[in-house]
């Protein structure tokens, strides 16, 4: 019964339309969070530090480097997870096994709740650092623009991963159409045909032949099954 109807992908193998995988949700929402968390990172490895007449560099987020790190760590990591993901994305109907994804999607959902957690408290310190830092530490407004976006994909950030965080719930909520299957395939026993029994007294025997409609027909045609 692997891969039939599990979370949100039909048979094993079935082919995957790009143009429809392109148009679904979280497709887009995994290409907005890949693009916010290049921003994000770009902005401050690019910009993010000041030269104040010293061979020292300076995090322009009130001289905080932890701001800095914390924010280039946060896009850089979100950068090559939203790639992961993808992928696994692409591939999840050519998993055969429905334990593998099932391990996928809850993989999905505590990575993208927990990056949207930590996208929050990267909007939440970086902001806080830049209502800190004073005109003089950066002559010529230099890196305030990079220190602006950096803020607000940050916060852009959290929407998008909010949202794929809703996709993989839902997903899993879908789990496996069970209906598919009667208890002879979930316990891999060969389905009974039942036999016309003859009456041993009383009269002639009902000769009358009894149908009975196979338990599991098999249907070529995948299933449609409506996600995020």
């Amino acid at each position: 019964m692997d891969g039939v109807g599990s979370f949100g992908a039909g048979r094993t193998g079935t082919a995957v339309d790009p143009i429809t995988f392109a148009k679904q949700p979280q497709t887009i929402l995994r290409v907005l969070s890949w693009i916010f968390s290049l921003v994000v990172f770009a902005s401050i490895v690019n910009e993010g530090y000041v030269n104040l007449g010293s061979e020292r560099l300076h995090c322009v987020f009130n001289k905080n480097a932890d701001a800095c790190n914390y924010g280039i760590f946060v896009g850089l990591v979100g950068l090559l997870a939203c790639s992961f993901f993808f992928l696994l994305d692409y591939k999840f109907s050519s998993i055969s096994s429905v334990k593998d994804r099932k391990k996928a999607v809850m993989l999905e959902i505590g990575f993208s709740g927990f990056w949207t957690f930590l996208y929050f408290v990267s909007f939440c310190f970086l902001a806080n650092q830049w209502s800190r830092t004073k005109t003089d530490d950066l002559p010529l407004n230099q890196g305030a623009d990079a220190a602006r976006a950096a803020i607000a994909f940050s916060f852009f950030s959290i929407i998008t991963w909010a949202g794929l965080t809703v996709c993989a719930v839902q997903k899993y909520l879908l789990g496996t159409d069970m209906t598919l299957f009667t208890t002879e395939h979930m316990d891999g026993g060969a389905p009974t045909q039942p036999y016309p029994s003859n009456s041993p007294v009383g009269g002639p025997a009902d000769t009358t032949e009894a149908y009975q409609s196979p338990p599991f027909t098999e249907n070529n045609t995948a299933p449609t099954y409506q996600t995020c």
